[in-house]
């Protein structure tokens, strides 16, 4: 194996929170010669058993030799990683590099009494990144044949794994490159371990409220009470070290006082005993904590420290923490029926699943669902959302059978590419409505901690609509849209039928639903409603059903005015009744009622979506119809082009990132940046810069006549108008001369360096770029170039990994995109070979953050193929990506 004797500096960055198999966390380190002890308490509590399977003899404790090699460590050929509960280091992963230094020897050890919580697979995923990190491409290992449990980690980890049995011992090995079944597995676990994690927060066993007090109105005080009142049915404890009794309960002084587990501990106290109480649930077993005791944002800098060290200290001892400055949480499940929240009851029972972060958020949300009637299964206020986030209850209402909606109120996200990740999949089986501050990513809310994007405007919002999510501008919006797709069919289409006793207003209603992209098949407005309900409602039944029943109609607006003798509660049973029977979704608006005691916003039982203003109707339909065409589209496998080098890029990288440091960008030449693209089979036209005429001519024989002539200024460079650039130049003599007079013309400027290029062919002029976002990651946009992308921002972005369809919706999404198919009697551009462009560029950007930007300007696309004429290619030192090839939790 390769020595490496001298130690390379602690990787602090490979630490990380875990959520294990069963919800609970842990936390994950590079292993420190200061934990010899440590290695040692591990190894005397191991069976006889787990020792024999893991050294192939039985030893009862290691020597000072063997504690000396297991912990004094390189980081590079040799890498240890421990978890520990609570300090106690509860499993061991290790490599050593062989010979050959692309592979390396892992083995496993983990503490009997935690095995099955799934230690084995997180420790393989954070070591194959760390042996990626530093240049190991293959994983080997030896193992007993009745060590089944470490054979299963090696073959459910999604990998390749090659076995050979020879003298008594199972040998493995297998590439650790991330392929799509092993980043498959990896997300499987992490979905059931985080669903798992919420769920012992939804759904607890027992509650104690910690903090609860006899003042009637204080927030202890509140909670407590309506857990009581709201018949939660688990044991419930008061924690009050002054009291005796509370709200009938009786008080104890501590939580460790109380007896049996507790799964969940709300925490009302003052700010400054949080951490001791926090520490005080660990130290007794609690699963989860809700801190509902603001002021941690109010704090400052202090304030912030001080969260981020509870959030430490309540992973280590395996708890999730919900909060601080949380409203609370709820969950209508019968069997549950748990209101550990400030709202005064329990909510209405329903499908739909509610997310907030501020508590300011959560109160405006609860009290817009109540007033509209519709029912949840689940809501969380996350407060400063400094553990528990909307990607974990998502995880978990992807799971919910109760939850048949999911509705976020975001303020920030922490893990955007990984909350894409869990949308595409869950959007495909649930509706996601998504509402967001305008400035989120660029501006942090109070109290959360988490990066700013410098991506261009619209890619946050491009991400969210190549996820699936409905998105949606208030919390009015997200519930027009949640009534809608929690109580009716899902439209198989656009075609829409209008329904009125008002030809004007039938009209207006038509017109509306036209500008938000419906296809309005008929408007039937001349519904006579004042005929008496025995004639009225049968009439009303038949006209809607037989409009249903045709084939280019998918859901139906009806809009009325007062009708006398009919009430909306009569009306809203015809409108629901026809709607199930067709199998598609109906919704209604009653206009021009001045009676506040008629309810007409929100759900009519027994589900209909009624509004007072049809536009928002109308609107809300149109999200949905939205929705269900992504829904529809085909499910494709992630764009992956032959042809391309990944290890190559990266070798290469490695040496050209050598003494960068800091944030420092580095430029590549031309030609370093064209060699790089090359191995994704990305080609960039050739050029060749002078500094005298007779270099520029021996330059353009070499690359044959015709050639361009450019400036190199990178604003110049493109402009033709300007001077910056000449075509066409057939000979030397000609070259020599548009030398002088672009010198000429260039002069008021300033003086440039110039180059020469290959003549290409006729195309149209596009940029494509992709940049590493310190929020989103990487993104690439594409426009057509010029002033469509310069003046007006006519960009499309997206997030990598991009499915075959993204790739053609970037493609075919700015304004201008309509001259890339045949324009004022220009022929189409071959539209394959540009998907196939953008298509690499993805993936080398997904798989390489230590290329910052990447800007291909200008493009040329034309009727056979396309040429790059230019690359801008830097490099930097990536910041830690919020997602990798390992699951980790987000400090």
């Amino acid at each position: 194996m390769v020595e490496q004797p001298e130690k390379a500096e602690y990787p602090e960055h490979w630490e990380a929170d875990v959520v294990l198999r069963d919800g609970g966390t842990a936390h994950l380190r590079p292993m420190a010669a200061s934990d010899a002890d440590a290695v040692q308490t591990f190894h005397v509590g191991q069976s006889q058993n787990s020792i024999y399977l893991r050294f192939f003899t039985y030893k009862s404790r290691l020597s000072e030799k063997e504690l000396r090699r297991f912990t004094e460590l390189d980081y590079r050929n040799r890498v240890a990683l421990v978890i520990t509960i609570s300090g106690e280091i509860i499993g061991i992963g290790r490599y050593d590099r062989l010979d050959d230094p692309a592979q390396a020897e892992v083995a496993f050890n983990i503490a009997d009494r935690h095995q099955g919580r799934g230690l084995g697979s997180i420790l393989l995923e954070h070591l194959a990144a760390a042996a990626r990190e530093n240049g190991i491409r293959k994983f080997t290992a030896e193992i007993l044949p009745e060590n089944r449990k470490m054979l299963a980690v090696f073959s459910e980890a999604g990998y390749e794994v090659h076995r050979h049995f020879d003298d008594g011992v199972i040998s493995l090995a297998f590439d650790i490159d991330p392929t799509q079944r092993s980043r498959a597995v990896m997300e499987s676990r992490e979905h059931r371990a985080e669903a798992r994690s919420v769920a012992g927060l939804l759904a607890p066993n027992s509650v104690a409220v910690i903090g609860a007090g006899r003042q009637w109105g204080s927030l202890g005080n509140q909670l407590l009470e309506h857990i009581v009142e709201g018949g939660f049915p688990g044991p419930v404890h008061a924690v009050n070290p002054e009291a005796l009794e509370l709200s009938g309960l009786m008080s104890y002084a501590s939580i460790g006082d109380i007896p049996g587990p507790v799964d969940l501990a709300i925490i009302a106290v003052p700010y400054d005993e949080v951490p001791k109480v926090v520490a005080e649930c660990g130290a007794a077993g609690v699963k989860g904590a809700l801190v509902a005791t603001a002021g941690f944002a109010d704090d400052g800098a202090r304030g912030l420290l001080r969260q981020r060290d509870l959030v430490r200290q309540a992973r280590a001892s395996g708890m999730r923490v919900i909060g601080p400055a949380s409203l609370g949480l709820a969950n209508t499940h019968p069997d549950v029926s748990l209101n550990a929240s400030m709202a005064p009851s329990l909510p209405r029972r329903g499908g739909l699943g509610l997310f907030s972060q501020s508590a300011a958020i959560g109160v405006l949300l609860y009290a817009a669902s109540s007033r509209r009637r519709v029912g949840l299964s689940s809501m969380l206020s996350a407060g400063n959302r400094a553990d528990v986030s909307g990607n974990d209850l998502m995880q978990y209402w992807e799971d919910d059978e109760q939850t048949r909606a999911c509705g976020l109120y975001l303020e920030s996200i922490g893990n955007p590419r990984k909350f894409s990740r869990i949308c595409r999949r869950l959007a495909r089986s649930k509706p996601v409505i998504v509402a967001k501050s305008e400035v989120m990513g660029l501006v942090l809310p109070p109290g959360h901690a988490v990066r700013t994007t410098a991506a261009p405007p619209g890619a946050l919002d491009a991400m969210l609509r190549q996820a699936g999510v409905i998105r949606v501008e208030t919390i009015d919006e997200l519930l027009d849209v949640a009534q809608i797709v929690d109580h009716q069919p899902l439209p198989a289409g656009p075609g829409l039928a209008v329904f009125s006793n008002s030809l004007a207003l039938g009209k207006v209603v038509a017109d509306s639903a036209q500008g938000h992209g419906l296809d309005v098949c008929s408007i039937t407005a001349d519904l006579q409603l004042d005929s008496g309900q025995s004639v009225a409602l049968p009439t009303l039944r038949r006209r809607l059903l037989d409009e249903l029943r045709r084939e280019s109609v998918h859901a139906a607006v009806v809009t009325l005015l007062p009708a006398r003798g009919l009430t909306v509660e009569a009306i809203a049973q015809v409108l629901y009744d026809c709607g199930q029977k067709a199998g598609k979704p109906v919704v209604a608006a009653f206009t021009g009622i001045l009676d506040p005691s008629i309810y007409v916003e929100g759900l009519i039982d027994p589900g209909l979506p009624c509004y007072s203003n049809p536009a928002n109707g109308v609107r809300a339909l149109a999200a949905v119809v939205r929705y269900a065409q992504w829904r529809q589209r085909e499910q494709v496998a992630f764009a992956e082009p032959e042809h391309i080098d990944s290890d190559a890029v990266a070798a290469a990288l490695e040496g050209l990132l050598d003494g960068v440091v800091g944030d420092t960008l580095v430029t590549l030449d031309p030609a370093t940046g064209a060699a790089l693209l090359a191995h994704y089979d990305i080609r960039v036209l050739e050029s060749a810069p002078f500094k005298t005429p007779d270099e520029a001519v021996a330059a353009a024989q070499r690359l044959g006549w015709p050639v361009a002539l450019k400036t190199t200024d990178a604003m110049l460079r493109h402009r033709l108008d300007l001077g910056g650039v000449r075509l066409n130049i057939e000979d030397a003599v000609s070259l020599r001369l548009n030398i002088a007079q672009m010198a000429k013309v260039l002069a008021p400027f300033g003086r440039f360096a110039m180059e020469v290029q290959s003549m290409s062919a006729v195309g149209q002029s596009c940029t494509l770029r992709a940049i590493e976002d310190p929020l989103l990651g990487p993104v690439v946009s594409f426009g057509l170039a010029g002033d469509a992308v310069n003046l007006l921002g006519d960009w499309a972005h997206r997030v990598p990994p991009l499915t075959g369809i993204d790739v053609a919706d970037l493609v075919r999404s700015p304004q201008a995109a309509r001259k890339l198919f045949g324009y004022q009697g220009l022929p189409p551009v071959d539209i394959a070979a540009l998907e196939d462009l953008v298509a690499r560029l993805a993936v080398l950007k997904d798989e390489h953050p230590e290329i910052a930007l990447v800007e291909f300007n200008p493009v040329l696309a034309g009727q056979d193929g396309l040429q790059i004429l230019a690359a801008d290619v830097r490099i930097g030192n990536p910041a830690q990506r919020t997602d990798s090839a390992r699951r980790a939790m987000i400090s």
